[in-house]
C-alpha cells in the first residue's frame, strides 16, 4: 500500500483512532493483513451508484468500480459498500480505478427492509444529527426509532429541531416538554433555523476537523438545507414541503459525503419513509434503559408490561413510548427468527384469523 498521508486524509475524516485501526489491518474483511503493494491507495468512498462509486484521496475525487469478488464477499456477509467506507483501490493498465478491499468500519449504520434484509446506510460516522422539523414533521415515535438505530451502532446521537424561525409561538417550549421522558437528558438537543449561519455556530462542537457527521431524518426535515448551510455553498438541492402534512419530496436521492470548511465531513442521506433498525432484544433494551430499570420493580419477573397487575413499567412510562417499545421488540424478534419459525407464526395467525371470521359469521347468523 502507498504511504499514508495522514494530514491530507484528515480532511476527509481520517481520525487518529481510525488511522490506528487501518494500520493494524483489522480482521474480518477480505484481508488477512495489510498488503505490501505500492499500487494500492487508501481512499474514502463518498458516493455509491448502481455500477460505480466515487472515491476521495484527500486532494481530489475519482470514479471507480468495485471488483466483483469484493461485492460478492460483502454480500455473503449481508452487507455492501457504503458511503464513508475506507477502501483500498488501484488503477489498472487502462487507468481505470478498482476498489479491491474494504477496511472493516469502526461504526456501521445498517437498517432492515420489510423482508428483514440488511441495507447499509453509512460507515465510520462519529456523530448522527437526527433532524426533525418543528412543524407536522415532529414525531417522537420516529425519533425514538432513529435513536435506537444510531445508538445500536455506537454513533453519538444529537437531536436537531429545525424550522425554529417558522414555529408557532410556544411551539419550541411544548416540543421540549413533549420530549421530556421520551429522550434521555444525556442526549444533546439543538434548535436551529437550518438556513441561518447561526446553525453552523450552534453545531460547531460536532464539526471539529476530521469528524464525520451523518444527517438522518424524514424528507422535508431540512437535512439538505442544513448541509448547504454548514458547507456555506449550495451542495445539495432543496425543495418545498407540502402544506397539509409538512412532507417533502425526495430532493436528495442518494447518500453523499461532503467536506466542510472547518475540516469536518457531513453525509447527507435521503429521507427514510420507514426505518427498521438492525437490532436484537439486548440492544433494544439498552436504548430503552428506563423500561429496563422499571422492569426490575414489576411484581412478576416475567412481566410483559401488557396487562399484568403490579407492572411498574406501565405506571412509569408514557403509553405511547411503551407501545413503540413493544413494536420495536416484535420487529427485533421477527428479524432473528428462522424461516421455519416465521412460517409457524404465520400459520398461527391464519388459524386465529379463520377462527375470528367464523365467530363473526356465527354472530351475524344468530342475529
Amino acid at each position: 500500500m502507498k504511504a499514508i498521508d495522514a494530514e491530507r486524509l484528515r480532511s476527509i475524516g481520517m481520525t487518529p483512532v481510525c488511522l490506528q485501526h487501518v494500520l493494524q489491518a483489522p480482521r474480518g474483511e477480505d484481508v488477512e493483513e495489510m498488503p505490501e503493494d505500492d499500487s494500492l491507495e487508501l481512499m474514502r468512498l463518498t458516493e455509491v451508484h448502481r455500477e460505480t462509486v466515487q472515491l476521495h484521496d484527500g486532494a481530489a475525487e475519482h470514479a471507480a468500480r468495485a471488483l466483483p469478488r469484493l461485492t460478492r464477499a460483502l454480500a455473503d456477509r449481508g452487507t455492501a459498500l457504503a458511503v464513508g467506507d475506507w477502501v483500498l483501490a488501484r488503477r489498472d493498465a487502462h487507468g481505470d480505478r478498482w476498489v479491491e478491499r474494504r477496511i472493516a468500519p469502526l461504526t456501521h449504520l445498517v437498517r432492515r427492509d420489510a423482508d428483514g434484509r440488511r441495507h447499509p446506510v453509512a460507515s465510520n460516522v462519529d456523530t448522527a444529527l437526527l433532524v426533525m422539523g418543528l412543524d407536522d414533521d415532529f414525531n417522537l415515535r420516529r425519533l425514538e426509532r432513529y435513536l435506537v438505530f444510531v445508538q445500536s451502532s455506537g454513533v453519538l446521537p444529537v437531536v436537531v429541531l429545525t424550522k425554529a424561525d417558522a414555529a408557532a409561538p410556544g411551539r419550541i417550549a411544548s416540543a421540549i416538554e413533549e420530549m421530556h421522558g421520551r429522550v434521555a437528558a444525556s442526549i444533546d438537543l439543538v434548535i436551529v433555523d437550518a438556513r441561518s449561519a447561526e446553525a453552523a455556530a450552534m453545531l460547531a462542537p460536532y464539526l471539529r476537523r476530521g469528524q464525520t457527521l451523518a444527517l438522518l431524518g424524514s424528507s422535508g426535515a431540512g437535512k439538505s438545507t442544513l448541509t448547504n448551510t454548514l458547507a456555506g455553498a449550495p451542495l445539495q438541492d432543496t425543495g418545498a414541503v407540502r402544506e397539509h402534512d409538512s412532507r417533502g419530496k425526495h430532493t436528495t436521492t442518494s447518500r453523499s459525503l461532503h467536506r466542510l470548511p472547518g475540516g469536518a465531513c457531513v453525509i447527507d442521506t435521503p429521507g427514510l419513509r420507514a426505518l427498521r433498525p438492525d437490532i436484537d432484544e439486548t440492544t433494544l433494551g439498552a436504548s430503552f434503559s428506563d423500561i429496563e430499570a422499571l422492569a426490575l420493580q414489576c411484581r412478576f419477573r416475567d412481566c410483559r408490561h401488557v396487562d399484568e397487575p403490579g407492572c411498574a413499567v406501565r405506571e412509569g412510562v408514557p403509553p405511547d413510548r411503551l407501545r413503540n417499545f413493544h413494536k420495536l421488540l416484535r420487529e427485533a424478534r421477527r428479524d432473528t427468527m428462522t424461516v421455519l419459525e416465521r412460517q409457524q407464526i404465520l400459520a398461527q395467525w391464519k388459524v386465529r384469523g379463520r377462527a375470528g371470521h367464523a365467530r363473526a359469521k356465527a354472530k351475524r347468523e344468530g342475529a
